[in-house]
């Protein structure tokens, strides 16, 4: 038999991307302050986040490596590598 009130409420949440406005709606626990009314009529708690994997760089491709910015890296291999054969 289940014991009342003693898990946590568990439903519906929209979390809101702020950077670029996605939202999306999953199940959670997480306590909020803010509800927000969806375009189907339902107000559901709120959640505002600052990325997402609809904007992280990691998720959208943009990503930059460390390597391909302006030859930086090689320009700092070639400065020094004389030092490591030295050691």
């Amino acid at each position: 038999m289940a014991k009342e009130g003693i898990h946590p409420n568990y439903r519906d949440v929209v979390f809101l991307d702020q950077s670029n406005g996605f939202q999306f709606v999953i199940r959670s626990t997480v306590i909020t302050k803010e509800s927000i009314k969806l375009e189907d009529g339902r107000e559901l708690p709120l959640v505002k986040l600052e990325t997402s994997s609809e904007s992280h760089p990691f998720y959208t491709g943009t990503q930059k490596s460390v390597d391909n910015l302006g030859g930086r890296v090689e320009k700092f291999r070639n400065k020094f590598a004389n030092l490591r054969k030295k050691a």
